[in-house]
């Protein structure tokens, strides 16, 4: 005959795995609030705004507004989400900043004090210049780096050490320069990096491929290099890679969203299924082809394993290149 004792320990075990099957799913009961660290125009407020467009039409969402929170290289935002642990209402852009931020010493705050949510795309950025600039290509932006790496002013958003910074980075040290003397000035979102370098006040731009597109239609500018490891479609099938002018220079951003610490095994999981809805809509699809991007969806679990990895890799890439020094990790 069992113990009494057995029989307690096997009647709990039941008790507790029944409350937690009838454990009650989590959703919205208000507005829904996405946070974008940048300003409006570049990559993350447009995947914001399409989210915010996908997600107001699923089943169970009251309402999707956007709040733009430039500033500090994100962590304007950041600050702002943290503030809001633990409601699952707010979300907020993630890109390799909430990284690179805190590995350089240029923020407190890094993944580990969010709850990561998904990872939807990745991006490879484009090198572009004005039309009359007498750089034609990426060559010649390689053979004026390698003679001065100073003497080329480059433009980029949204934070020193993104992975537009690092690709900076890459094509100096590709060239033989000294990454440590790059002349590049952070905007606060990508599409005022563009502006920038369309109406000369730097050089070049390293920009998301979406803010070129409507130029390389309009002739209104000259994309010198793709950093992509092979050529991309649609509007970049002339434009060539970086790899292929002879640059060993290939990288790409990866964009999703994070909330605040502290969300429940059952806010987590509504938040995997709704961008698990998310990024079948055909609306999504259709945005992902219309800024040149590739889908790349990850859960949450997936997404804070992929933040774990990528810590590891951004620590390695920015200390070959000197952003990062021994005295920051």
């Amino acid at each position: 005959m069992p113990h009494p004792a057995s029989l307690l320990t096997v009647a709990l075990a039941l008790l507790t795995g029944i409350a937690h099957a009838q454990a009650p799913a989590w959703k919205p009961h208000k507005n829904v609030e996405v946070v974008v660290q940048s300003a409006a125009g570049g990559s993350s407020d447009r995947s914001a705004r399409i989210t915010q467009k996908i997600l107001a039409g699923l089943p169970g969402f009251p309402s999707v507004s956007v709040n733009n929170r430039p500033g500090g290289g994100g962590n304007v935002a950041w600050v702002y989400l943290n503030q809001q642990a633990p409601d699952a209402h707010y979300i907020a852009t993630l890109s390799s900043t909430v990284i690179t931020n805190n590995v350089l010493g240029l923020s407190p705050l890094n993944y580990r004090h969010f709850t990561p949510l998904s990872i939807l795309l990745r991006e490879y950025p484009v090198f572009i210049t004005r039309p009359d600039s007498p750089i034609m290509n990426a060559r010649d932006l390689s053979e004026r780096l390698r003679r001065d790496a100073a003497s080329v002013s480059f433009a980029y958003a949204t934070a020193r050490g993104n992975h537009n910074h690092v690709l900076i980075g890459m094509l100096i040290k590709a060239a033989g320069g000294d990454p440590r003397r790059a002349k590049a000035i952070v905007y606060n979102a990508g599409g005022e990096a563009t502006a920038a370098a369309l109406g000369g006040h730097v050089d070049v731009g390293v920009v998301a491929p979406a803010n070129a597109i409507p130029l390389i239609a309009a002739g209104k500018v000259r994309v010198l290099g793709i950093a992509a490891p092979q050529r991309q479609p649609d509007a970049f099938t002339q434009t060539p890679t970086l790899r292929e002018q002879g640059i060993d220079a290939a990288y790409f951003s990866w964009r999703g969203f994070m909330g605040p610490k502290g969300l429940t095994a059952a806010q987590k999981t509504f938040w995997d299924n709704a961008f698990a809805q998310m990024v079948k809509a055909p609306e999504w699809k259709q945005d992902v082809e219309r800024n040149a991007w590739a889908q790349d969806f990850m859960g949450s679990a997936q997404t804070l394993m992929h933040l774990e990895r990528e810590t590891e890799t951004l620590q390695k890439l920015l200390t070959e290149l000197g952003v990062l020094t021994r005295s920051n990790i």
